[in-house]
């Protein structure tokens, strides 16, 4: 008899990696794959750090039942923390930039969670000042994991997300590309890559702009930096404009069935702007999320 997973939280991690054909007719020699992040529990690969973030809390004593749960997100990682929270009978409160997805906050709250909404104008930056006022006036009432600067963030990546490329690779993957959020995705992934092979060639993708409509992505040149940031894991850092993500976003749900959210459409086009440049090799892109979460965001209401 095959053992049953005790609790929701067991099932966070071990998603599946996903050929991505897209490109091939064009480029016939390269192997494009993505890790399918919505596979987890909360629909997105922001489970792996909120739950990392958790239990590094409670076993530092830091997070008690007392205590209400707090940072700012700007959806995936509250979904995340409202999932954790929920299981594990913890109290949720959430600062969320008043334009993030209808999607995401209804999910927040089916969990329970409580919402505090920021200037949708400020972004994820106004979410971020507003939560560490509210952590300022009352400290003893809140576990804060920040996520910005939490470093069991990029550890959930190193330890979970890397690993499980490499077992699923076979470790002869030549190009790793993943977006800037928090930066913790794509930081403890490929520091871990590049202990493997320092010859995998890693890509961090930002918004070309600090007005953008990559939901998830951080535009870092003028935005709060996340301390967890660390600069040297990437060999280059590229700038997605907004639309050719669409565009890559529709396409790939139209011709494989594979319906992504915007960052994803980012991680497409970088794969793409590479394709173009080595046209021979094997890419790993990590998509955070499904498409299911935008669709109230015009991301697939337009042709």
């Amino acid at each position: 008899m095959r053992t049953v997973p005790a609790g929701i939280t067991r099932l966070i991690g071990n998603t599946p990696l996903i050929r991505v054909r897209l490109f091939e007719q064009e480029f016939p020699d390269l192997e494009v794959y993505a890790k399918a992040e919505w596979f987890n529990p909360g629909g997105s690969v922001k489970d792996r750090p909120a739950l990392a973030m958790i239990e590094d809390g409670e076993k530092r004593g830091a997070l008690t039942q007392q205590k209400t749960i707090i940072d700012s997100t700007s959806g995936n990682t509250g979904i995340a923390y409202a999932l954790v929270g929920a299981a594990k009978g913890y109290r949720v409160k959430l600062v969320m930039p008043g334009n993030v997805s209808s999607e995401r906050k209804s999910i927040v709250t089916a969990f329970g969670a409580e919402i505090v909404y920021s200037d949708a104008g400020e972004g994820s930056d106004g979410a971020i000042q507003m939560v560490r006022e509210l952590v300022e006036r009352d400290p003893d009432r809140y576990f804060y994991p920040d996520q910005y600067s939490n470093p069991a963030n990029p550890r959930a990546h190193y330890e979970g997300t890397a690993v499980e490329i490499l077992e699923q690779t076979g470790g002869r993957l030549t190009h790793f590309i993943a977006g800037l959020g928090t930066t913790g995705t794509f930081v403890g992934t490929a520091r871990r890559l590049k202990e493997h092979d320092p010859s995998i060639h890693t890509i961090a993708v930002q918004p070309d702009d600090s007005f953008h409509g990559l939901e998830g992505l951080k535009h870092l040149p003028t935005a709060i930096v996340p301390r967890i940031w660390n600069e040297s894991f990437a060999d280059e850092i590229w700038y997605c404009p907004t639309e050719p993500a669409y565009d890559l976003a529709r396409k790939v749900a139209r011709e494989e069935g594979l319906l992504i959210g915007h960052s994803s459409g980012a991680a497409l086009w970088a794969v793409r702007r590479l394709a173009q440049t080595v046209k021979k090799g094997a890419i790993v892109t990590v998509f955070p999320d499904s498409g299911d979460r935008y669709l109230s965001t015009g991301l697939y209401g337009r042709r």
